[in-house]
């Protein structure tokens, strides 16, 4: 009877693996955008907000998260959508990345979950034509499809970086978290390309000092993170851009830093935040 039991446990595992494996499917073969240059020339690229969403890669069949992971979309959401695939961000809309991450990583969902969420193209993967060429297709797309889930970003022309600086600085002060930034020549290729760039603002800002995380793996016995406070009293750690020297013998309690962020998140935290430099004294 212990081995009938046995047995039976080892299938009845087996096939929760097989089910747990099956809501991963290999990784979408996606192209991946660089860091801007400054000496790029704007007027060869188009240009649209860099929403923060969940990046999202319809497959023809079914929609598939950058590592792989399905999600689990209503059949209504998808009516309509072509069988070939689409690169795109599912997006509620600005300040909204915790919403809609969350509701991605949810295993069942209901239609009224996704009523307001929309997936928005940015790109067509199986398209051989130039990235100005796949635009006018997912314009074209989207007025076919008729859908209030499919939508097309925008995109823009500037004709210098200083027009193109200037809707940076409106984007982020309307909430925005940047711009993309497309070579409109350019071929869809897999993997980093230099074709396609990203344009987010850093922001310098101080925060003192009040404690010291442990390091975890090749940080042991060193400092992982440091805890700070803001002027404002938000206290988070900062881990990001410590020299292995700062590690183990990191800023003292009580000393000021300067660090870089990129906005903040919901709860009011800067967001990637990185350790700078300490502040000098004046």
């Amino acid at each position: 009877m212990l081995r009938v039991h046995s047995f039976l446990f080892s299938v009845l595992f087996l096939m929760s693996c097989m089910v747990c494996q099956s809501e991963t499917l290999p990784k979408p073969e996606i192209q991946l955008a660089s860091h801007y240059a400054a000496d790029l020339d704007v007027t060869d690229y188009l240009v649209s907000e860099k929403l923060d969403g969940v990046r999202g890669y319809w497959t023809g069949k079914q929609m598939l998260t950058r590592s792989g992971r399905t999600v689990d979309l209503p059949a209504t959401f998808t009516q309509g959508f072509p069988q070939y695939p689409i690169d795109g961000e599912l997006w509620l809309g600005r300040g909204q990345f915790e919403q809609i991450s969350a509701l991605v990583r949810r295993q069942e969902t209901q239609m009224q979950d996704w009523q307001f969420v929309s997936f928005m193209m940015f790109d067509l993967p199986q398209h051989n034509g130039s990235f100005e060429q796949r635009y006018l297709a997912m314009q074209q797309l989207a007025q076919k499809v008729n859908s209030v889930h499919l939508h097309v970003i925008s995109q823009l022309t500037f004709t210098d970086n200083k027009a193109l600086f200037s809707e940076l600085d409106s984007v982020v002060g309307a909430g925005g978290e940047g711009l993309m930034l497309h070579y409109r020549h350019a071929f869809y290729t897999v993997g980093r390309s230099q074709f396609i760039v990203k344009l987010k603002p850093k922001y310098d800002a101080e925060a003192v000092v009040i404690g010291h995380t442990a390091g975890k793996g090749k940080y042991t016995g060193q400092v992982g993170a440091l805890t700070v406070k803001t002027p404002q009293g938000k206290v988070f750690n900062i881990g990001s851009g410590l020299s292995d020297k700062q590690r183990q013998n990191p800023p003292a309690i009580g000393t000021t830093i300067t660090y870089q962020y990129v906005g903040f998140t919901q709860k009011g935290t800067p967001r990637f935040a990185t350790f700078l430099r300490v502040r000098s004294v004046q």
